[in-house]
C-alpha cells in the first residue's frame, strides 16, 4: 500500500498515498523534470492549512512558486475564475513546461484542471487532493470542468494530471461533514465493483467515524485501486466508466435544487444513490435486502437518504433531461444490480417521473 499506477499509455501517472506527503511535493515534481515556475491554486480554507508546508517543499527544490486563492464553495467553478486563473498565469509568465498544482478539494481540481488544459493548449497538471471526496474520486482520472447556465460540470475535457499525491493526514483537519460527504464516493465503489469492500465498510464504520489512519489508508487505497482499474480501461467514459455515475445523475439534480447550497455534492450523491437503489428495486433489479444494506450504510455515515425538501418528481426529471450523459430524448441511468454490480438503462423522463411519484409520494 502506497502507489498506485493509473495505466494510459503516455499518459501514465502515479497515485501515490503516503502520510506527510504534502511536504514532499517538491521532490516529487523535481523527479518530473518540469520548469522551475509554477502555480498553486488553492482556497482560504486549505491554504491557510497547508500551503506554506507546499510552498517550503518546492523552494527547496528550486521551484518559483506563484499562489493563486480562489473563494470557497461550488461558485469558483465558473467562467469568472477560469478567466481570472489565465490573467494570473499571463502575468507570471509560465511556460508550456510550468505545472499548474491543485490543492485542495473538488471545485478547486475541476477549476484548475480546466484552467491547465486549455491554457497553451496544455500545461503539466497535479493533483494534491486534501478533502476524502477528492482523495478518492475527483483527483483521480481526469475529468476537469467549470459549470456553466446552471448545469453542473457542462464545459469540461478529460485531462489527466502528471501525477496525484494524496496525504491522508490531511483529513485530520477535515470538517465532520466534508468527511462523511467523502464516504457517499467511497461506498459506491463497493456497490458498483465490490461486495468484499462494501461489507469492510459495513463493519468498519465507527472505526472509519473515529479517524483510525489505518483504516482511512485502507479505504483510500482501494478506492483509488478500483478507479485506477476502471479508468486504465475507458478513459473517456464510453462504456465501463459510465458505472462511476452511481448516484451522480441524481445528485446533481438535487444540487442545482438545493441551490448548490443546501447538499454539497457527496451529499448529493449519497442521496441520489439511494433513490437509484429505489428505483432499481421499483424496476426488480434490486432486492429489498439488498436496497436496505444499501440506505443502512449511508444512514450510518449520517448522509442524506432523500432529495431535498423542494423537490419535486418533476423538478429532478426537468434537471435530468439535461445531463450531458443522456442520448436522445432517454436519461441514462445507472442503477445497483446488487451489492457489487450495476447497469446502465435508459428511461424516457414521463416513465422516470412516475417511478419517481410512486417512490417519493
Amino acid at each position: 500500500m502506497g502507489e498506485l499506477r493509473i495505466q494510459l499509455g503516455d499518459r501514465s501517472y502515479r497515485i501515490i498515498v503516503l502520510e506527510n506527503a504534502l511536504d514532499q511535493v517538491g521532490v516529487s515534481l523535481k523527479e518530473l523534470g518540469l520548469s522551475k515556475k509554477c502555480i498553486l491554486v488553492t482556497n482560504s480554507k486549505v491554504g491557510g492549512l497547508y500551503s506554506q508546508g507546499v510552498l517550503k517543499s518546492l523552494s527547496s527544490q528550486g521551484f518559483h512558486v506563484k499562489k493563486i486563492t480562489l473563494e470557497d464553495g461550488e461558485e469558483a467553478k465558473s467562467l469568472h475564475t477560469l478567466e481570472m486563473l489565465y490573467r494570473e498565469f499571463l502575468d507570471f509568465g509560465i511556460d508550456r513546461g510550468s505545472a499548474i498544482l491543485a490543492l485542495g478539494g473538488g471545485v478547486v481540481g475541476d477549476v484548475t484542471g480546466f484552467a491547465a488544459s486549455t491554457y497553451m493548449r496544455g500545461l503539466p497538471f497535479i493533483q494534491l487532493p486534501t478533502t476524502l471526496l477528492a482523495q478518492v474520486d475527483s483527483s483521480v482520472g481526469g475529468k476537469v470542468a467549470i459549470n456553466h447556465s446552471s448545469v453542473k460540470n457542462l464545459v469540461g475535457a478529460f485531462y489527466q494530471p502528471k501525477i496525484v499525491i494524496i496525504d491522508p493526514t490531511a483529513l485530520r483537519t477535515l470538517p465532520l461533514r466534508e468527511f462523511r460527504a467523502g464516504m457517499a464516493e467511497v461506498i459506491k465503489y463497493g456497490l458498483i465493483w465490490d461486495e468484499a469492500f462494501f461489507t469492510y465498510l459495513e463493519g468498519n464504520v465507527s472505526e472509519i467515524l473515529e479517524m483510525d489512519l489505518d483504516k482511512i489508508k485502507k479505504l483510500i487505497h482501494r478506492s483509488c485501486e478500483i478507479k485506477a482499474q476502471i479508468v486504465s480501461r475507458d478513459e473517456l467514459e464510453e462504456n465501463v466508466r459510465m458505472i462511476l455515475n452511481l448516484g451522480h445523475t441524481f445528485g446533481h439534480a438535487f444540487e442545482i435544487l438545493g441551490g448548490l447550497k443546501e447538499f454539497n455534492h457527496g451529499e448529493a450523491v449519497g442521496a441520489g444513490t439511494c433513490l437509484a437503489a429505489a428505483v432499481a428495486k421499483k424496476l426488480g433489479h434490486l432486492s429489498p435486502g439488498e436496497e436496505k444494506r444499501i440506505i443502512n450504510l449511508f444512514e450510518a455515515f449520517d448522509l442524506p437518504l432523500k432529495p431535498p425538501g423542494n423537490a419535486t418528481p418533476k423538478d429532478i426529471v426537468k434537471i435530468m433531461s439535461k445531463d450531458k450523459k443522456n442520448r436522445g430524448r432517454k436519461i441514462t441511468l445507472i442503477l445497483p444490480q446488487g451489492i457489487g454490480e450495476v447497469k446502465k438503462i435508459q428511461l424516457d423522463p414521463s416513465t422516470l417521473s412516475t417511478l419517481l411519484q410512486e417512490i417519493l409520494a
